[in-house]
C-alpha cells in the first residue's frame, strides 16, 4: 500500500509589541532576536508582526539561518473608531463573536475579518511589549498601547506568551488591573529580571508558576556592517588610545515626555554627559564616539540623533578633536557593529548597553528606571549601573572612570559568560 505524502504544517507565530515601524533600535533588536529564536526552534515557521501603522508592510529580516520574510499586520491606535482595523473596534468585534454559542460559527465569523483571522489562525502570540512598556511608568496610554493587542489575542482564544521583558512597575489601580488581566491568562510569562518576576507573581496569584526568567532577546542580535558604511574616521583610526562610546538618550535630554524631568533625575542630565565626555578625553586620553540608539529627525522629539548633535555642538573646543559624532542613520545590526569597535561604553538606552555587553564590551548603564539593574544583574554586572534618580553627579563621573580603569577585568568576565547567555536566548522557543 502506498503511504500518503507527509504534509508539512509550519507554525504560525504572531509577534506583538515588536516591529520595525519605530526608529528605536532597541525595539528592532528585540524583534530580530524574537525572530531568530523562533526560527531556531521552528525553521519553517511563518512569522507575522501585529503592529500599529497606517499601512501593512513586509520585511526581509536577516537571522543566523538566513533571511526570513515577515509580514506586518497593521492595526490602528486611534480615536477614529470607524476604521476597520481600529484596535478597540477589533476588540469589540471579537467580544461580540465570542457571544455566539457555536464554535464553528465563531470560527467562520473570525475568518471573515482579515485582521481577526490572522490572530485566530496563529499557533500562539508572543508579546515583546517594546521591552519595558508593560508598565505605567510611561503613562496609562502607553500601557494600553501595548496591552490591547495582548487582550485581543486572549479574547480571540490564542495562547499568549509574554517574551522576556521588564514587567511593571504599576503605580495605578488601572495599571495593576490591566496587567493582572493579561498575566493571569497568559500561557507563559518570561521576565528578563528577577525584580519583575516578583512583580508579576504578586499580580498573578495562583498562576505564578507560569512565570520564568530568561535573558533579554537583544543579546543574540548579530552585529553586521559593510566596510563602506563605517565612518571614515573610525575605519582609519589607529588603536593607540581607547575609544569610548557614549549613548545620549534624547528622551532624557528633553526631560521625558512631559519635558519636566518626568523620571525624577537627581541632577542635570546634559551637564552629566558633558562632564563624562570631558573626563574621558582630558584625563584618560580617550576618543569619545556619540552613539544614537533612537534615530529620527526633529519630527521625533526623543531622537538620540538630535541629542547627540546638540551635545557635540555644545562641547568645549579643546575636546572637539577627540569627540566624534555619528552622522548617518544606521539599522540595529550596523549600530551594534559600530558599538563593537569601542573599548568601553556608557549608555542611557538599555539596548545600547546590551549591544555592548553582548560583545563583551564593559558598559555602564545610566539608569532612569528599574529595568537597568534587573538586566545588568542577570549577567552579574549590577555594579555597572548608576541610577540617575539617586546618583550624585561628581561621584558618578569619578566611579565611571574607576570602572574604565578595570575594563579588561570586566571584559574577561563577559567573555566567559556571553556564550552561555546567547545559547539560552537562542533556545528560548525550543
Amino acid at each position: 500500500m502506498q503511504l500518503p505524502p507527509m504534509v508539512s504544517n509550519p507554525k504560525k507565530i504572531l509577534l506583538l509589541g515588536a516591529g520595525f515601524t519605530t526608529r528605536n533600535m532597541g525595539v528592532w533588536a528585540l524583534t530580530s532576536g524574537a525572530i531568530a529564536s523562533a526560527l531556531n526552534a521552528y525553521p519553517d515557521a511563518r512569522i507575522f508582526v501585529l503592529d500599529y501603522h497606517a499601512e501593512p508592510a513586509s520585511y526581509e529580516v536577516e537571522h543566523p539561518r538566513g533571511t526570513a520574510a515577515v509580514d506586518m499586520i497593521n492595526v490602528r491606535f486611534s480615536k477614529k473608531f470607524w476604521l476597520p482595523n481600529n484596535i478597540l473596534r477589533l476588540l469589540l468585534t471579537a467580544l461580540l463573536i465570542k457571544l455566539v454559542p457555536f464554535k464553528g460559527i465563531q470560527d467562520r465569523l473570525f475568518r471573515r475579518n482579515c485582521w481577526l483571522s490572522h490572530i485566530q489562525t496563529a499557533d500562539f502570540a508572543g508579546a515583546v511589549s517594546g521591552g519595558d512598556s508593560f508598565s505605567d511608568i510611561y503613562g496609562l496610554a502607553r500601557l494600553l498601547y501595548v496591552a490591547l493587542p495582548q487582550i485581543l489575542c486572549l479574547v480571540v482564544g490564542r495562547p499568549l506568551i509574554l517574551l522576556p521583558q521588564t514587567i511593571g512597575p504599576f503605580d495605578s489601580a488601572f495599571g495593576r488591573a490591566a496587567a493582572g488581566y493579561v498575566l493571569k491568562r497568559a500561557s507563559r510569562v518570561y521576565s528578563r529580571d528577577r525584580v519583575s518576576i516578583d512583580e508579576a507573581k504578586r499580580l498573578c496569584g495562583k498562576n505564578a508558576a507560569r512565570i520564568e526568567f530568561s535573558y533579554d532577546l537583544g543579546f543574540i542580535l548579530e552585529p553586521r556592517i559593510r566596510m563602506e558604511r563605517v565612518p571614515a574616521w573610525l575605519a582609519e583610526r589607529e588603536n593607540r588610545s581607547p575609544l569610548v562610546g557614549v549613548n545620549v538618550s534624547g528622551l532624557l535630554y528633553i526631560g521625558g515626555y512631559t519635558q519636566k524631568n518626568m523620571f525624577g533625575l537627581k541632577g542635570d542630565y546634559r551637564h552629566l554627559i558633558h562632564a563624562i565626555i570631558d573626563r574621558f578625553i582630558v584625563e584618560h586620553n580617550a576618543h569619545v564616539m556619540l552613539v544614537p540608539h533612537v534615530m529620527g529627525s526633529a519630527a521625533n522629539r526623543e531622537s538620540d540623533f538630535l541629542a547627540c548633535r546638540a551635545i557635540f555642538e555644545a562641547s568645549k573646543d579643546e575636546v572637539r578633536n577627540r569627540l566624534h559624532l555619528i552622522e548617518e542613520e544606521y539599522d540595529h545590526h550596523e549600530i551594534k557593529a559600530l558599538i563593537g569597535r569601542c573599548d568601553f561604553f556608557i549608555g542611557s538606552r538599555m539596548h545600547a548597553c546590551i549591544a555592548a555587553l553582548s560583545q563583551s564590551i564593559p558598559a555602564v548603564g545610566l539608569a532612569y528606571s528599574k529595568k537597568f539593574i534587573g538586566v545588568f544583574s542577570s549577567i552579574g554586572m549590577e555594579g555597572l549601573v548608576f541610577d540617575l534618580r539617586e546618583a550624585d553627579e561628581d561621584a558618578t563621573v569619578r566611579q565611571v572612570g574607576e570602572i574604565f580603569v578595570r575594563r579588561l577585568e570586566f571584559r574577561a568576565d563577559l567573555e566567559k559568560k556571553m556564550p552561555a547567555v546567547r545559547d539560552e536566548v537562542m533556545s528560548l522557543f525550543a
